[in-house]
């Protein structure tokens, strides 16, 4: 892809702002008051109904004298990239609360320098119920007085505001980038440009269907990635894997058609099918109703991760990126 490409892609507001409510939705999951919102969508099945959602303090800490103006304080703070030590006061499924002159404060769990990866959501709170207490070295990166919102990182102390601006200045739209993932959630990864962190949003890791970015990624892994927007204002990078190569979905029909014959490996089973990749960031779909003849409990009776298997094609959207397979149609005509 050229970086002209790369600029035309950041042109589409989508982009922006897809990273932006993807990046602070667990943020906002709490309230001016601290309180943790109420879920409004049916648990999943394998939730457990008593999990703490949060622990919040009722009132802010007894302090020595408060500042008159404690927002405007917080803004010369952070404009001054001033260091501060808190104490955790409470948590949160997002993330730790603490004060600061009698405002409450939110630090992301992303935004946490040592933090492990739980994708079951009572390992996740334990492990954040486990910092109570405990005293951090923290830096504002956001204030917002009209949303009451005080958004503080452990991660902004590893690098000082100067040399992040010139990092910044240096990071453009359209330009490919190396880099190591720091971390990982559940709305993307967080990388590291050499002491600048951007994010690559989840849905721009790969043009297959990516449940979580653990799937594809680690740790400590180096990826290359193109840059689609720079807020200096607020030192964010928005990141793309995707990018990087053409769109497998862009002529798939022109390559597969009805009644062709496939081979191609069985990746993720779940309980409604089983998806096969035909090529690199594409697959297509076995419901379970083609697996096989006869009852079965489950796909993966049928079928495991890693297996090589023939497959016909059914019906190919490229537009909706849906290719569905059938392992029951096959018949006598696979090959041996």
């Amino acid at each position: 892809m050229s970086q002209q490409q790369g600029r035309d892609t950041q042109a589409d507001p989508q982009v922006d702002d897809g990273y932006w409510s993807a990046l602070f939705r667990m943020e906002d999951s709490f309230d001016v008051n601290g309180a943790a919102a109420v879920e409004t969508t049916a648990p999943p099945a394998e939730a457990e109904p008593d999990i703490e959602e949060a622990s919040v303090p009722a009132r802010p800490p007894s302090a020595a004298a408060l500042v008159s103006d404690p927002w405007h304080a917080a803004q010369e703070t952070m404009e001054a990239d001033r260091l501060l030590r808190l104490r955790v006061v409470g948590h949160n499924k997002g993330g730790l609360l603490v004060y600061w002159n009698g405002i409450q404060g939110f630090v992301p769990a992303s935004q946490l320098v040592d933090f492990p990866q739980f994708h079951v959501p009572r390992e996740r709170l334990q492990a954040l119920a486990g910092w109570q207490d405990r005293e951090l070295n923290l830096k504002i990166i956001e204030v917002n007085r009209g949303n009451s919102r005080l958004i503080l990182s452990e991660r902004a102390t590893l690098v000082a505001a100067e040399q992040r601006e010139v990092l910044l200045l240096g990071v453009r739209p359209g330009e490919k980038r190396q880099g190591t993932v720091t971390n990982l959630t559940d709305f993307g990864a967080f990388v590291d440009l050499g002491g600048l962190e951007g994010l690559i949003h989840i849905s721009e890791i790969s043009w297959s269907r990516v449940i979580h970015p653990s799937a594809v990624l680690r740790p400590g892994q180096q990826v290359q990635v193109l840059v689609l927007s720079v807020d200096k204002s607020a030192e964010r990078v928005a990141l793309s894997m995707k990018q990087l190569h053409t769109d497998p979905w862009q002529d798939v029909e022109s390559r597969y058609q009805p009644g062709q014959l496939v081979r191609g490996v069985v990746g993720n089973v779940t309980t409604y099918g089983a998806f096969v990749i035909l090529e690199e960031e594409l697959e297509g779909l076995i419901h379970i109703s083609e697996l096989a003849e006869g009852m079965f409990l489950h796909p993966r009776d049928v079928v495991r991760s890693g297996q090589e298997v023939t497959a016909r094609v059914l019906s190919v959207d490229g537009r909706h990126k849906r290719l569905a397979l059938s392992l029951r149609a096959v018949g006598k005509d696979a090959p041996a």
